[in-house]
């Protein structure tokens, strides 16, 4: 392994060096890809420097490909949308009759994040005989069933409360999901989902993993058709919705940009664009800047430099890669569009 990194570093420093690099941001780039050995981080992370300084490293969620390597005017941003973006932080609670343990899961992460025990620890077994006195106590099972239930789902709310969790995944007998499921409040109950199989099946973990990248799927899908929809003009001939450089350009300029939406393999991702030191100045081409008063510009990839100008106005950015066979059509032409703040 320590060979392994070695050669990767000595690679990577290659290859920043004959794109124009600097030899002391080569040299900082190399001690940190050599020294990510000692890392349990299990995909790497991304490095990105200047002026010989490594400025800031990203712990991936997913192995980056080979020779991923860039050096430019911007960051080179756009692969992150894969390989460190749209992780969903899960809330994974393991239910039984007494209680749960909470988990906090990520791609990167996995750690305890608290545990309840109900205040009704008895009875907890129901009986199977059918007279009076068993079946008054199969009542009291029930009673300690619902009232434990309830204070797992107000555990659950506050654990999601204070760790902001995109979703909820609830393992266990299925009654026992079912009830703390029916008990949480309502802005939690569509972000949850009960597991089909139990604590302890050697499934699980599979199971948890396929929740998790299906719920990503579900939400850029959803994106995807309020992006479709917003494409069709209104009485005025005006769309909610643009794609194309020149008109991601044009929105990006008057701060327009509400989400952007890229395939960061699609042909318009690498286009040549010109940046000036504001995000929101950017332009086909370099005499454009001139004109809008940049004393300054330089050449960017349009996917980077579109993201910039989303990032300072607070857009998100999502990548459509996840569900590319998903869509069955080039949304947007080209890989980048973008929803609009206004028409």
């Amino acid at each position: 392994m320590h060979t392994q990194r070695r050669l990767t570093a000595e690679a990577v420093a290659r290859q920043l060096r004959e794109q124009g690099a600097d030899e002391a941001t080569c040299r900082a780039v190399h001690d940190a890809v050599a020294a990510l050995e000692r890392s349990t981080e299990p995909y790497g992370r991304a490095v990105f420097a200047r002026d010989g300084e490594v400025v800031l490293q990203v712990p991936l969620t997913q192995a980056p490909p080979q020779g991923l390597v860039h050096w430019g005017t911007l960051p080179h941003v756009t692969p992150l949308l894969d390989l460190a973006g749209e992780d969903p932080v899960s809330l994974v609670a393991y239910i039984d009759r007494t209680g749960a343990d909470f988990e906090l899961r990520s791609a990167v992460l996995r750690e305890e994040a608290g545990h309840v025990t109900g205040s009704r620890q008895w009875p907890m077994h129901r009986a199977k005989a059918s007279d009076w006195s068993e079946r008054h106590f199969q009542l009291k099972v029930e009673d300690t069933w619902e009232h434990n239930a309830r204070e797992v789902a107000e555990a659950l709310a506050a654990c999601q409360a204070e760790t902001g969790a995109d979703l909820l995944i609830l393992c266990g007998e299925p009654r026992e999901c079912r009830s703390v499921h029916e008990r949480l409040p309502a802005r939690l109950r569509d972000r949850t989902v009960e597991t089909e199989h139990g604590v302890g099946s050697r499934l699980l973990p599979r199971e948890v993993a396929e929740i998790r990248a299906r719920h990503v799927r579900e939400r850029i899908l959803a994106e995807v058709d309020r992006y479709r929809s917003a494409r069709t003009p209104d009485e005025e001939r005006r769309a909610a919705a643009v794609e194309g450089v020149p008109e991601l350009i044009e929105a990006a300029r008057e701060h327009r940009l509400a989400e952007l939406l890229i395939l960061p393999d699609g042909p318009d991702t690498g286009r040549e664009v010109w940046i000036g030191e504001d995000p929101a100045q950017l332009a086909e081409r370099r005499t454009e800047l001139r004109d809008l008063g940049e004393q300054h510009a330089w050449p960017a990839r349009a996917d980077d430099a579109l993201v910039r100008a989303a990032v300072v106005t607070d857009a998100p950015v999502f990548s459509l890669a996840p569900v590319l066979a998903d869509t069955g059509e080039e949304v947007p032409a080209g890989g980048m569009g973008a929803l609009l703040r206004w028409r």
